[in-house]
């Protein structure tokens, strides 16, 4: 699996149509319309994501690995 960080996620959260809600910490929550699920995103610079997070968040926001 390609390793990305969480400003680049985000990124392809915010073009598959979540909408950043709040942002705690370092954690940047989004939703989106008619989607009941909530996915935080932790923003640690350039740091990668690890790999069972990624997965996790992928699934929640119902994104392919080809998308990445």
């Amino acid at each position: 699996m390609k390793s990305v960080s969480g400003k680049d996620f985000v990124r392809l959260l915010e073009k598959n149509g979540w909408q950043l809600k709040r942002i705690s910490g370092s954690h940047h929550v989004y939703a989106k319309p008619g989607n009941p699920a909530r996915i935080s995103v932790p923003i640690h610079g350039n740091q990668s994501l690890k790999t069972g997070l990624l997965k996790h968040l992928m699934k929640l926001a119902e994104i392919d690995e080809s998308e990445l």
